[in-house]
C-alpha cells in the first residue's frame, strides 16, 4: 500500500523499522519549550491521505513522559482519512508536567493505520450469561 506523505519542514521522514514495531514514529517539527501545566499543540510537521476506510491511532511513545514530561491530554487520537488537506498538519496535543524543551526531530509519540471496523448492531439483553470477573478495573489485586 503506498500513502501520500505532505511534509511541512525538513524532519526525517517516517520510516518503517524492520522487525521493530509496526507502530510509525513521529516527531516534533520545532523546538518546543513548555512550563509545568502549559498546553500546546505541537506541530509534527506532516499531513497523510490515509485510503478510504482507513484511519490512523496516534499515541505517546513510551519514552515521551520519562525523556520529556508530557502527558497526550487525549489519550489517544484518532485521524480519520477526511483530514487529508494540503493545511491539515498532525499536532501532538501535549500538558506538561515539568519545564521542559522538546527539539525537533525529536520522537514524541507513534501511529498505525487501521481498516475502520465494520457496521456493528447492538442488541439490548437482559443477561449475557457469562462468570463475572469484578467489572473493568477490578483485576491484578492480590
Amino acid at each position: 500500500m503506498e500513502i501520500k506523505v505532505k511534509y511541512f519542514t525538513d524532519i526525517e521522514p517516517i520510516q518503517f523499522i524492520e522487525g521493530k514495531s509496526d507502530w510509525y514514529d513521529l516527531r516534533a517539527s520545532e523546538d518546543v519549550e513548555m512550563k509545568a501545566g502549559e498546553f500546546k499543540l505541537i506541530k509534527l510537521g506532516i499531513a497523510i491521505q490515509l485510503p478510504k476506510g482507513y484511519e490512523a491511532i496516534m499515541a505517546p511513545r513510551s519514552s515521551t513522559f520519562k525523556n520529556f514530561g508530557i502527558l497526550q491530554t487525549n489519550s489517544i487520537g484518532v485521524i480519520d482519512e477526511t483530514f487529508c488537506g494540503d493545511d491539515d498538519q498532525w499536532r501532538f496535543p501535549a500538558l506538561a508536567m515539568r519545564d521542559t524543551v522538546i527539539h525537533k526531530n525529536d520522537r514524541i509519540c507513534q501511529f498505525r493505520i487501521l481498516q475502520h471496523q465494520p457496521e456493528i448492531k447492538f442488541i439490548t439483553v437482559q443477561t449475557l450469561n457469562n462468570a463475572n470477573r469484578g467489572g473493568i478495573g477490578s483485576t491484578g489485586k492480590q
